[in-house]
């Protein structure tokens, strides 16, 4: 048997051994799925998968609830130490909670009770009168409501939440992701809901500073849905200016993210080689122009890997570099950034949720090093 076969098998056995409390994974290892496993071994063993699993730097200290989906808030100054938020999906007991970087929670920058909170992300440079403050920003599902934060102090500046698809139950607000408009600094939000037409699944929301507060105002819906599963996370590239959000039954879609730009699909991607869900995604920045987007592979216990710039000649080409076992089970949401966190993570951070309420922490520094040593072994 070949070195990947092993490796491939090996994950299958770590992956039947896992349990889980949540009722929505339970179903997921129905009888049927199961039964599917030999043929997505036999996929998984022509993936470009690394030696080793991938451990973390970090494991947080366990939500009370259940953990969803990470945002890494990175400080500018030295006086003020980096951040990792993360989500508990409570029913009516959840919130948003501030980690530091040793994976403890912070109390008084961590907001509870909320009523499901499933995603949040962070920008940078919000116009907010005549200062730039930066946010973060996730959705409160049971209320169809976007509530924003200011960072780092998480305080609450939304004056009691922005309704999200006109308050349609149906489409209770999941997955949230910020994008800032580098000609003219505008910040929109972009929101999936529980539920979706098969044309406009997302709804683009602008944000602005008024009256004391953050209001939000729908300049547009767009996006394909596969009707297979349901769309949650999302992912903006401020810089190149496209938004990418994981259909989950189908693979990974981009479209151009200024709502003035056409609404045409640029992509879809990612459409074999994934177990169970299409989750989190994110994007590391090697610079301006390149990078990876990072997808967790929910059901395999990895990531995958693509070039953030495309190919040669085609800028919407994202073929996969490579997928990577992760110590973390069953990621729902992912975040990653480029930028020094600290001295203990000074080439960037990956941070995943992992089941039974907690976060791993991943050094940037050993996700590149698998990179390397995949794509140096398929040369």
């Amino acid at each position: 048997m070949s070195l990947l076969r092993i490796l491939a098998f090996q994950m299958l056995l770590l992956l039947a051994a896992t349990s889980c409390g949540d009722t929505k994974r339970e179903r997921r290892k129905s009888t049927a799925e199961r039964g599917q496993r030999s043929a997505i071994a036999a996929a998984d063993a022509v993936l470009p998968l690394s030696r080793d699993t991938l451990e973390p730097a970090i494991v947080t200290d366990k939500l009370p609830g259940d953990s969803d989906d990470p945002a890494i808030w990175v400080s500018r100054t030295a006086a003020e130490p980096s951040v990792v938020l993360g989500t508990d999906k409570g029913d009516s007991t959840g919130g948003v909670y501030t980690f530091d970087l040793a994976g403890h929670v912070v109390p008084a920058r961590s907001i509870t009770p909320l009523l499901r909170m499933n995603n949040v992300d962070v920008e940078y440079g919000f116009r907010a009168g005549r200062k730039l403050m930066d946010i973060a920003v996730a959705t409160e599902r049971n209320r169809n409501a976007l509530r924003v934060f200011s960072m780092p102090d998480m305080r609450l500046i939304d004056g009691g939440g922005i309704i999200v698809f006109d308050g349609d139950v149906a489409r209770a607000p999941m997955g949230i992701a910020l994008y800032r408009r580098p000609h003219d600094g505008q910040v929109f939000a972009f929101v999936s809901g529980k539920t979706g037409p098969l044309t406009g699944y997302i709804g683009q929301y602008r944000l602005t500073f008024e009256n004391g507060r953050v209001t939000g105002t729908k300049v547009r819906e767009f996006g394909a849905y596969s009707g297979r599963k349901e769309i949650e996370s999302i992912a903006v590239d401020d810089a190149l200016g496209y938004v990418y959000y994981s259909d989950e039954g189908a693979g990974v879609r981009k479209y151009h993210a200024d709502p003035d730009s056409s609404s045409r699909e640029l992509a879809l991607f990612a459409t074999r080689g994934v177990r169970e869900d299409h989750e989190g995604l994110a994007i590391y920045a090697r610079d301006s122009t390149s990078g990876y987007l990072v997808l967790s592979d929910q059901g395999a216990g990895r990531i995958q890997i693509f070039p953030r710039e495309g190919l040669a000649g085609n800028a919407h080409a994202h073929p996969l570099l490579a997928a990577i076992p992760v110590r973390a089970r069953e990621t729902d949401g992912l975040d990653v950034t480029a930028r020094a966190v600290s001295a203990a993570f000074p080439r960037g951070m990956l941070a995943m949720m992992s089941n039974r309420g907690r976060f791993h922490f991943y050094r940037w520094d050993d996700v590149q090093a698998r990179i390397d040593a995949v794509l140096a072994a398929h040369r």
